[in-house]
């Protein structure tokens, strides 16, 4: 059995949920979606809501849920990553409107869940985006909310939290101050992949696992014809919802990148422990450095931590992560350093951080560790692209921020496939044409693993070379000239 990670492996009920048939037949419909998480769940849901006499299958090559929809961190944000620049382009009430269609994401969900009775543990309880380890990390959260209010986001979107208001919130090491929004709510992935995959099929969608799509045909009608292992699929609108899959799609590979980021999780633990960390209201966090932490106090009181992940040559995607508790625990535990070198491997790194933030976590067992594969547009812009002459729709580019982004991406897509006249349709992420008319290529390799390589390297150099007091000024600049130009060559 291939891994699904944290959020399904403790949660008997969904780790054991009945296997879904696989298509064995020819089969028409009016829509095939490609993938069972988030995007295409939620595309095939607004699409039952608006045209309930559709015909819509979900073709799914694993389980539902067994891509990143089930491994996140958890954060529903009522932001993306790409957003500002959008918003950039407009101008007044427009602005003004898709900023709030934007943030109104939040609720969208929640709406639905709450309607449909989803229980994904939804709690709203924002984000703070912490100064803590090093002095730096504070003169990064001043330069960033400056440019917050340049960009028009004001006291209600994004506020300064001193010292004694962060302390009050959660208890880091080296906390200095904090930015705190509330457009963001923490999730349970794998409850509300499922949850929606069970909506979607009460309302007449069919959804077929371990169904992969081996070859996609346009046959020159206005149909679309999909080859799987033992049955094909003729429809007259398809929609690829794979996020980092794309690459396996012939035609559509080169136009994201599949990166992988990875989490762990502590053991649940004590009320005393939380009454020393805090994060009594749910607040998701992460602390203001390029290696892009992320966490939240799960509902089981666990910690849930994850930082920026890999990229394998030639886009390779990583399924497993062959995480062992008990030799992990066995050889990290009895080494508390603070020093970023003592901890070896993708999983030592990021147990390294945690100790970094919280150090009441000393001797806290680690029980998963896990990964998931999230996909970079060219400039880190989403999408939401229907090309009619193809009958083809895609969504997806999230950064790494899809929980939130899907939902919204899925309602502007169904908004262009049926052609409703609508603000979604009308936004600057919504786009009638063809793929290739809006989305560039990444570079051949080696560029792209080079360039992710050099960065990530020189992110953690930079990190480190902060970490230590005793750093030479010069290197600390040399660092973050070279790590500020790195972060440009990826755009």
């Amino acid at each position: 059995m291939k891994e699904r990670g944290f959020w399904f492996d403790t949660e008997p009920q969904l780790n054991q949920r009945a296997v879904l048939p696989l298509l064995e037949q020819d089969i028409t419909a009016d829509v095939a979606i490609i993938g069972a998480g988030y995007s295409g769940l939620w595309t095939a849901y607004y699409l039952k809501q608006y045209q309930p006499n559709l015909s819509v299958v979900i073709l799914e090559a694993e389980r539902i849920g067994q891509g990143a929809s089930g491994r996140n961190g958890g954060w529903l944000m009522g932001s993306f990553s790409g957003d500002v620049a959008y918003l950039n382009r407009l101008e007044g009430e427009q602005r003004l409107t898709a900023k709030a269609i934007i943030q109104a994401t939040i609720s969208e969900v929640a709406e639905v869940c709450a309607k449909h009775h989803i229980d994904c543990d939804l709690h709203h309880g924002g984000n703070l985006r912490v100064a803590a380890r090093y002095p730096e990390q504070l003169a990064n959260i001043k330069a960033e909310l400056a440019q917050w209010r340049v960009d028009g986001f004001g006291e209600e979107d994004i506020r300064w939290l001193d010292k004694p208001e962060l302390d009050k919130q959660v208890s880091m090491a080296e906390g200095q101050a904090a930015l705190f929004t509330p457009h963001c709510a923490r999730i349970h992935p794998a409850k509300l992949v499922c949850g929606l995959a069970d909506l979607v099929q009460g309302l007449g969608v069919k959804i077929y696992e371990h169904t992969p799509v081996n070859h996609m045909a346009h046959l020159g009608d206005a149909q679309t014809q999909l080859q799987t292992p033992q049955g094909n699929v003729r429809a007259a609108i398809l929609v690829p919802a794979v996020e980092g899959y794309l690459r396996q799609l012939s035609g559509l590979g080169r136009f994201t990148l599949p990166v992988q980021s990875l989490l762990i999780a502590t053991e649940p633990l004590t009320d005393a422990t939380w009454d020393a960390i805090g994060l009594a209201n749910r607040a998701t966090f992460s602390d203001a450095s390029r290696i892009v932490t992320y966490g939240q106090r799960s509902p089981d009181n666990r910690l849930i931590f994850g930082a920026r992940g890999g990229y394998g040559f030639g886009a390779k995607i990583r399924t497993e992560f062959g995480f062992d508790p008990k030799l992990f625990n066995a050889k990290f535990l009895a080494n508390q350093s603070p020093h970023l070198l003592a901890f070896e491997g993708e999983f030592g790194f990021r147990y390294q951080l945690l100790l970094a933030l919280f150090p009441q976590l000393k001797g806290v067992q680690i029980t998963h560790g896990w990964g998931g594969t999230l996909a970079l547009a060219r400039r880190f812009a989403p999408h939401a692209i229907f090309d009619q002459s193809l009958g083809l729709g895609l969504i997806g580019g999230y950064g790494g921020e899809g929980v939130g982004a899907a939902n919204l991406f899925a309602r502007t897509l169904v908004d262009l496939i049926l052609g409703r006249d609508t603000q979604l349709a009308s936004m600057p992420w919504a786009f009638n044409a063809s793929v290739q008319q809006v989305l560039a290529p990444w570079e051949r390799e080696p560029l792209p693993w080079l360039a992710y390589h050099g960065m990530n390297k020189i992110f953690t150099w930079e990190d480190r070379l902060y970490s230590q007091p005793k750093s030479a000024a010069w290197q600390k600049c040399l660092a973050k000239r070279l790590a500020n130009r790195l972060e440009g060559l990826m755009s």
